[in-house]
Order: C-alpha cells, then structure tokens, then sequence
C-alpha cells in the first residue's frame, strides 16, 4: 500500500450529500445520473450532477433522499458524455459489489468530514 502524507490527505474534500434526484444512464447497466444537493449558499441550492456505478445494486427510486459522503474538490470527469462533478465513497463487499455509507444522524447537506 502506497502512503501519502497529512497534506495530500488534506486537500480532498469529503462532503455529505443529499441525493434528490436519480435515474439510469441511457445505454449503461450499471451508471446512474444523480442531482445531489450540497446545502446552500448566496444564490441558493448547491446542487451537482454526480455519476455513479452503483446501477447494478442499486434502483435509482431507493437512493433519492439518502445522504452520503461524496468527494466535493475532484476535477469534472466525463462518463457517457455527462459530466460528473464529484464522486461518492462507497466500499465494496466480498463480492465486490459497493455498499452505501450514511451518518448515523441527518447530517446538514454540504457538511465537511474532518
């Protein structure tokens, strides 16, 4: 297992989400398209389109209003032609298919996880 130090670590920003909205990714099995709000700021709702292959597991209808960590900070990636603005940390089983993680509480969307 490669290290890093403290200072890498602390530039990621994990932030809590709430998943208001998702649906299938026309032609993939397994990604799905999800509006995920990250709280509020001047001029409103911080909502950002995630892109996640959870498809396979998960059904789009079950994840809306569930909160979850999300990597806030990462560079936008293309998937299918749709921009992902973050990313959301989910560990896998032993049979290598991801598990959601929640707060044990409601949690303000748009919180930091230090």
């Amino acid at each position: 297992m490669e290290t890093i130090n403290f200072d890498d670590f602390k530039k990621l920003e994990i932030r809590i989400g709430r998943i208001e909205k998702a649906e299938r990714v026309e032609g993939s099995d397994k990604l799905l398209k999800m509006e995920v709000s990250f709280g509020e700021e001047n001029e409103g709702r911080i909502i950002r389109q995630i892109i996640a292959g959870i498809g396979k597991v998960y059904e789009p209808e079950s994840l809306v209003g569930k909160q979850c960590p999300f990597a806030y900070n990462l560079e936008p990636k293309s998937l299918k032609g749709l921009e992902s603005q973050g990313m959301i940390l989910c560990p896998s089983d032993a049979d290598g298919k991801p598990a959601l993680l929640h707060p044990d509480r409601e949690i303000p969307p748009g919180n930091i996880i230090k």
